[in-house]
């Protein structure tokens, strides 16, 4: 044997790279090899079913529709399971998990001769994912172990013995590091208010949580989150809530040292009703997703916007802030640039994503206003696509890469269409961005694809090509009224004209550097 199959460092990183369905194979080739492919094997159970199936198929049956044993699980069965439970590391349980599965392991629980988290030892992980609820307090209580640092959770239903489950989680994991819980089909806040209480006094208890998405716990709930002092990540669900549907008579102390702050909601009001209850919110990042179309905007769409801006500008620290993202489906709201006026304040503002939020109408000049504000930034997206709305040209475009050098992905909607004045062979008249590769340019449109190219090479090098994501995602081939399909499908040859021109470009540039 090399001497380097001696050292159980390099025979476990084998192991790690060994396809999963050689590591049998392996672990029997020799007893230096045995326990590295067995850990590598058992370490991310993507099912529990490997663990019911090391036992005797005769050990099972079924009874009056429940699964009993035939007989007791003697010394060598659970030596069998101890072996290879405690290798395990994580655990996941979908819905390709079969009821009599889990309910085989629930028996299997119940006759286990020490205590259940002797079972699952060195569990780190588990995600249960299951809409069954017959088994699911009783196999998650034997899961639940100290070791335990991540659990993300669908809870199917609030039966008494899965609420007396997790207020016990706390005590049963109090390592835990990073939990999501969401309650499925949940349609109303009326079973969330049943189980929030629960999921309160342990979250009271988890002093080493930093990282913690679940829906809206209520007064108490929220509370018991601002008092945890490890907490760095934060996302609130408050679209089946309906406490922040007006503002609250209630101040809370606020958030002072997160990273991220994520809010998905219904409405943008909700958001700002919610942020209006914090004295102050110190974080890097925050992100809001919000999913009310026009009908509930109505027409004050752009003045609900403004307000949560205005709001989310008094209540945050401005030298804390370097991140902020607006998801929405808004359906025809039309707002100006000026809305985001109130984040000009923010001047360490490193990325800012708009996806969704209507309609933003943005001339060349306002796009320097932005740039200017926010010199720093690296991330620059507004994906808000129309045929109606004011946007840059790229006139605009060079500015904007003068005023921030930073920029190493930019998604934005210009009119490529006027390029009098654009120097083809120095088109920022000498200034060139080396840091971005990433550039969506959305429905922009466009009349001359080669000069486009040039532009777009001379003033980005590094650029590969121009992501066209926009275009496969959109119904370009299927809408009803042809004259827009017919000049959709134009633009979309055109700009597939710019890839390859830039594709060119860079084997040009490949043919130099290698001379």
């Amino acid at each position: 044997m090399h001497p380097a199959l001696t050292n159980l460092e390099v025979i476990s990183i084998i192991s790690s790279y060994t396809q999963r369905a050689s590591l049998p194979a392996l672990a029997s080739t020799c007893r230096a090899f045995e326990h590295p492919a067995l850990n590598a094997l058992w370490r991310d159970l993507q099912s529990v079913g490997p663990l019911v199936r090391c036992l005797p198929s005769d050990l099972f049956s079924i009874d009056q529709g429940c699964v009993v044993l035939q007989k007791p699980v003697d010394g060598k069965m659970w030596d069998t399971v101890f072996k290879y439970a405690s290798r395990v590391h994580s655990i996941t349980v979908t819905q390709s998990d079969c009821l009599t599965v889990l309910e085989r392991l629930g028996v299997l629980m119940l006759s286990c001769p020490s205590t259940p988290a002797s079972l699952f030892p060195n569990l780190r992980k588990l995600t249960w994912c299951l809409d069954e609820t017959r088994v699911f307090a009783e196999v998650l209580r034997t899961v639940l172990v100290p070791s335990m640092s991540v659990l993300d959770v669908q809870i199917p239903s609030a039966s008494p013995a899965l609420l007396s489950v997790l207020s016990s989680l706390g005590t049963l994991c109090p390592h835990l590091q990073n939990m999501t819980v969401n309650v499925r089909y949940a349609t109303n806040d009326s079973l969330l208010r049943k189980i929030s209480p629960f999921i309160t006094q342990s979250i009271s208890q988890l002093h080493h949580l930093h990282t913690l998405s679940v829906w809206d716990l209520g007064t108490q709930g929220i509370e018991h989150v601002m008092q945890l002092r490890a907490l760095q990540s934060l996302s609130l669900d408050l679209r089946t809530s309906s406490a922040w549907d007006t503002k609250s008579p209630l101040q809370f102390p606020g958030f002072h040292d997160l990273k991220l702050l994520d809010l998905s909601t219904s409405t943008l009001q909700r958001a700002s009703n919610f942020l209006s209850s914090l004295q102050v919110v110190k974080s890097k990042e925050i992100k809001v997703s919000f999913t009310s179309q026009a009908a509930n905007f109505s027409g004050s769409g752009s003045e609900t916007l403004s307000q949560f801006l205005t709001i989310l500008q008094k209540r945050y620290d401005d030298n804390k802030l370097e991140s902020f993202s607006l998801h929405g489906v808004s359906g025809q709201i039309f707002t100006k640039m000026s809305v985001f006026t109130p984040l000009h304040a923010c001047r360490n503002l490193t990325q800012l994503v708009i996806e969704g939020a209507g309609d933003i109408s943005m001339s060349d000049k306002e796009l320097c206003q932005l740039a200017r504000a926010w010199p720093k930034l690296q991330v620059l997206e507004i994906t808000c696509y129309s045929n109606t709305t004011t946007v840059p040209t790229l006139h605009g475009l060079i500015d904007l890469l003068r005023l921030c050098p930073a920029l190493t992905s930019l998604a934005l909607v210009i009119d490529a269409t006027k390029l009098d004045g654009i120097d083809l062979k120095f088109p920022g008249g000498g200034n060139r961005n080396k840091h971005l590769r990433f550039l969506a340019l959305g429905n922009s449109p466009i009349r001359s694809p080669p000069d486009v190219a040039l532009i777009l090479s001379g003033l980005f090098p590094r650029l590969e090509q121009v992501n066209l994501a926009y275009w496969r995602t959109t119904s370009v081939y299927s809408s009803s009224q042809k004259a827009p399909v017919v000049k959709q499908r134009e633009l979309l040859k055109q700009w597939e004209l710019v890839n390859s021109c830039l594709g060119a470009f860079s084997i040009v540039k490949g043919r130099g550097i290698e001379a």
